[in-house]
């Protein structure tokens, strides 16, 4: 890609000492690995909000819905000084053209998920989300997003990143000016990835591509892209993905001899039975792509979605 990727990131994920207690919680593979191919937007809530390095813990307390931000011990409620800052700064990031954002895993400002919630009483309950990473995705509805504790998950973790660079393809696809003709050739490409995720939206924005003449070229964009950011929510598994190799196996079908055929239904059969990684039987598949001069498939960004150096697609 020419541009880099931009995600924001709870700032102590990169080693910042900004924690309650004056320290951080430095992710080695957010800081030694994704660094190299994303410029990271570093937030830290409580201390952008006027809170001091150290500082006493918060904890949300009420409605998880709807909870007060308090401070653990003292029981000061300052509710009302994170709400206002949160709204502020998620607009304040609309101008750094985010692709998705990495939170700390159980933080009352930025979890993700299961962030602790406290009754009056004092007790608590995992249905909370951090006041700063729920304005947040209120407003970036359609951005990936991901906390430290999942991006360990190595499906999570795939399924996170392969988001963040199909939505900087689609938004190059957008500059300067987008056009019906750019449209079809961005879903050309993505059309089986698209399908290892969701054969369902695949096939609807099929039918939209098909049809794309018909309709305004900005209501098309929006509903594009709201299809597509859905689609790459669910994630891939091995048995959409061995729908989609034996489809791509299917375009080698009267080129391949019956003994590289036998070796492709085997490779793929046993990434199915969970005994090879996916990398196995795409990297076959790829040599196949050259050797019989597939240029339909050479394009297909199933076979090549991010650089191989993240090794995502290597785990059994």
């Amino acid at each position: 890609m020419e541009t880099t990727i931009t995600v924001g990131v709870s700032a102590c994920l990169l080693g910042e000492n900004v924690r309650y207690n004056g320290g951080h919680s430095r992710d080695p593979f957010i800081c030694d690995t994704l660094s190299r191919y994303v410029r990271f937007v570093p937030v830290c809530p409580e201390v952008e909000c006027g809170f001091p390095i150290p500082r006493e813990t918060f904890r949300l307390v009420g409605d998880p819905e709807s909870p007060r931000f308090v401070t653990t011990r003292t029981g000061v409620d300052h509710t009302r000084k994170m709400v206002t800052w949160c709204a502020e700064k998620v607009k304040a990031l609309e101008s750094e053209n985010l692709c998705g954002f990495l939170f700390k895993k159980g933080s009352p400002s930025s979890g993700m998920e299961r962030v602790k919630v406290y009754t009056e009483q004092g007790m608590p309950s995992n249905r909370g989300v951090g006041m700063f990473a729920r304005a947040f995705m209120e407003h970036f509805p359609l951005l990936p997003v991901e906390e430290d504790g999942r991006l360990h998950d190595p499906k999570l973790r795939e399924n996170f990143i392969e988001a963040l660079f199909v939505l900087k393809r689609w938004r190059e696809t957008l500059d300067p000016k987008p056009t019906r003709r750019t449209f079809v050739e961005f879903h050309t490409r993505h059309k089986l990835l698209i399908m290892s995720h969701s054969p369902n939206h695949m096939r609807l924005m099929g039918k939209m591509i098909a049809q794309i003449k018909n309709h305004p070229i900005d209501d098309f964009r929006i509903r594009y892209q709201g299809l597509l950011m859905d689609a790459l929510r669910l994630k891939t598994t091995r048995r959409k993905n061995t729908d989609v190799l034996f489809h791509v196996m299917g375009f080698f079908k009267k080129r391949i001899t019956s003994d590289e055929k036998q070796e492709l239904v085997e490779t793929i059969e046993n990434y199915r039975n969970g005994f090879i990684p996916l990398i196995v039987p795409i990297t076959l598949l790829s040599h196949y792509v050259r050797k019989y001069e597939q240029p339909y498939l050479a394009e297909q960004f199933f076979l090549n979605p991010h650089p191989l150096e993240l090794q995502l697609r290597n785990h059994a």
